[in-house]
């Protein structure tokens, strides 16, 4: 088992920047998809990003390619969320989770993977 912890949120100004960190313990980061999402209030989680380390695959919502990056650092067994150029709509709580890499290719923000374990949100605020 895995244990997420995410931290690193705050309220920061329209165009500027913020760090997320999901920190792991119980098991390696690298060993799982580690996902990024989000919500608003009165909306539905939706996914932000996603790693495999092992396929080394990432993908991006839509919303924030070219603002966003997420990476990880097996040290520390945590995942980051560099996020950039922020905008007020990227207010929300963020969650990170983690999954199970599979033999068989599947987007990671597809409905059908399902993400096992979640940590408790940071909430990012972004002021106009």
């Amino acid at each position: 088992d895995v244990q997420l912890q995410a931290s690193g949120g705050g309220l920061v100004q329209a165009g500027g920047s913020l760090r997320l960190s999901c920190a792991a313990s119980g098991s390696n980061v690298n060993d799982y998809v580690i996902g990024w999402f989000r919500q608003a209030p009165g909306k539905e989680r939706e996914g932000v990003s996603y790693i495999s380390k092992f396929e080394g695959r990432t993908n991006y919502a839509d919303s924030v390619k070219g603002r966003f990056t997420i990476s990880s650092d097996n040290a520390k067994n945590t995942v980051y969320l560099q996020m950039n150029s922020l905008k007020p709509e990227d207010t929300a709580v963020y969650y990170c989770a983690a999954g199970p890499q599979l033999d068989e290719y599947v987007d990671y923000f597809s409905q059908v993977y399902e993400y096992e374990y979640w940590g408790q949100g940071t909430l990012v605020t972004v002021s106009s």
